[in-house]
């Protein structure tokens, strides 16, 4: 992505993989599954490649994962 990328603001899409992500549309930011939040590209570190979620921060992360895949 550059200078010269249409809709730099806009929300991208984006397709979670295992350890790495591929942005199909781009733009600035995906938003965060639970907050809402708009997270940078740049600083996006926490998803679910199963439910193709972002998340804003390693708690939120965790939160998430012991919601909907731990037993118990």
């Amino acid at each position: 992505m550059n200078a010269l990328d249409r809709d730099l603001g806009a929300e991208a899409v984006v397709h979670y993989g295992d350890g790495e992500f591929v942005v199909l549309k781009p733009g600035r930011h995906v938003l965060c599954a639970v907050t809402k939040k708009p997270i940078p590209l740049d600083a996006l570190r926490y998803w679910d490649p199963v439910r193709q979620e972002a998340y804003a921060s390693p708690q939120i992360a965790f939160d998430r994962w012991k919601a909907n895949y731990a037993k118990g």
